[in-house]
């Protein structure tokens, strides 16, 4: 894992680098039958793949850095475990600080080359030691997971693409050049991207991708379809009865490259530097005060630096992963709405809305900021969304919510008779610490019977803006027609309120 004081490619850093992208062909897969279920796997295996790092790291110096013969090495094991399954390999080159690195890249035959899900974990360690849990640990789990695809002969309805970057360490490099030089049409064929990134840590902590962003915390959401990727990941662990909890997009690990882009993203991480709290030991066990890894970036981080329980839990959290997400039957789209044209949204639609300023309106927001952010000049997709008053104004107070609620509702929507359906969208509601929990923003359905489906309350502490996503069942209204009422309100007087919605999808 990357340290936070790398982050160097948010930044707009780049390297002078040359190589050659070498086209993968998707070719069609032999007559396998659906795996029944996610497997099992083996903690031996997957130790034995770390077994193989250690050796290649000892046999060249202790290390498998860019640039050095053990990452070379270590690239060559990983690919020739795969070509040994059947995987269409392509050993990627990239040059930075003057020496090649190199990422595996491994695609499954077969799924649906326009909707491809990509598992992915960084293969360099740092030059101070072997990096087996960093992050030998991520690399040999979903070598393992993609070892295990070959086994069962997995025929999913995604396209699968396994991938094991270079130059992490030094600014996420490998991941960074596989994602710039993508033509943009083949970006958008990605759907997901599952990133494991030590997953071994010896006083382990089980932290998820905060997708949805429910921790209101650090960088806000991933881009839409991050919060299923959460869920999913979240799903194995409670069946396992595992406690999780989040860990944000904080740059640090190759995901920081996709969602740069919009691709969606999720994953695991048992924690590096970071030091366990009381009360996390009390929900995982281990020591409390010493960090997740006391190798982390160490010449101690060999095979002994591995807790033999988390790598198996994540191990199998990652094939649960890729086996509930790779063959899943896409959801259909009823319908959606981006904003970026009229589509016959009604304000005001009941005639009993009392907000004198900020009312509902579809446009291009412009930012405003009071000890943060409060109205987000920036959408979840295209230029327009369904913002409270769109115009900044001179101050943050000038054209946000005043006097009451402001409503809007949608046009009429025929919802199918049959199928599981399912209501998503982003929003955020942004307030200052003037405020209360009188001031909301709410989404109800209108059909036979009307159902808030969402409800945000506001409270007396400052809240920034920040986009967030939600979803609800609309089982209920199966074979109705319906409208989805949007309100907010200013309700505590002199409060600060700024409201916004976007991409809101009706799935079956």
């Amino acid at each position: 894992m990357l340290l936070s004081s790398r982050r160097t490619w948010k930044n707009g850093m780049r390297s002078l680098i040359v190589a050659a992208i070498v086209t993968l062909t998707l070719t069609p897969a032999p007559t396998p039958a659906l795996a029944a279920a996610p497997p099992d796997i083996p903690l031996a295996n997957v130790k034995a793949h770390l077994s193989q790092l250690q050796s290649i790291a000892t046999a060249n110096g202790g290390t498998r850095a860019h640039g050095r013969p053990g990452y070379l090495a270590s690239a060559n094991y990983v690919r020739s475990q795969l070509d040994a399954a059947g995987y269409t390999t392509a050993l990627q080159s990239f040059t930075y600080n003057g020496a090649t690195g190199y990422n595996v890249i491994a695609d499954w035959p077969g799924g649906d080359p326009n909707d491809i899900l990509m598992v992915g974990a960084h293969l360099d360690s740092v030059t101070a030691g072997p990096g087996i849990n960093d992050n030998g640990s991520g690399s040999a789990a979903i070598l393992e997971t993609a070892l295990a695809v070959s086994r069962q002969a997995l025929q999913p309805t995604k396209h699968l693409r396994f991938a094991w970057w270079g130059a992490e360490e030094l600014g996420l490099r490998g991941s960074q050049f596989y994602v710039n030089n993508l033509p943009a049409a083949d970006r958008a064929r990605i759907k997901g991207y599952l990133n494991f990134d030590m997953v071994g840590s010896p006083n382990a902590g089980y932290f998820v991708y905060d997708g949805d962003n429910s921790d209101g915390t650090g960088s806000g959401p991933g881009p839409a379809g991050s919060a299923q990727l959460e869920r999913t990941i979240q799903d194995y662990f409670t069946s396992i009865g595992v406690p999780t909890r989040g860990t944000d997009f904080d740059g640090r690990s190759d995901y920081g490259p996709f969602i740069a882009v919009g691709i969606p993203a999720g994953g695991t991480f048992t924690g590096a530097e970071g030091i366990k709290t009381a009360a996390q030991a009390t929900l995982w066990g281990g020591t409390s005060g010493q960090a997740f890894d006391v190798c982390y970036h160490r010449a101690c981080d060999t095979t002994a630096n591995i807790n033999d329980t988390a790598l198996d839990r994540n191990a199998d959290a990652i094939a649960y992963a890729v086996w509930t997400t790779a063959t899943a039957v896409p959801p259909v789209t009823v319908w959606s709405d981006t904003f970026e044209t009229a589509t016959g949204w009604t304000t005001n639609p009941s005639a009993t809305d009392t907000a004198t300023l900020g009312q509902w309106e579809r446009g291009d927001p412009e930012a405003t900021t009071s000890s943060g952010a409060k109205q987000l000049g920036t959408t979840v997709s295209g230029t327009n969304d369904l913002v409270t008053g769109r115009l900044a104004g001179a101050s943050a107070g000038a054209y946000d919510i005043d006097g009451g609620v402001t409503s809007i509702q949608s046009p009429a929507i025929t919802l199918p008779a049959t199928g599981a359906l399912t209501l998503s969208f982003s929003w955020y509601l942004a307030h200052g610490s003037n405020a209360s929990t009188a001031d909301y923003l709410r989404v109800r359905v209108v059909g036979s019977t009307t159902a808030t489906v969402f409800n945000q309350a506001g409270a007396a502490t400052n809240r920034n803006g920040a986009w967030a996503t939600a979803s609800a069942s609309l089982n209920a209204f199966a074979g109705q027609t319906v409208r989805i009422l949007v309100d907010a309100a200013d309700a505590s007087g002199a409060s600060l309120v700024e409201a916004g919605v976007d991409d809101v999808r009706i799935t079956r």
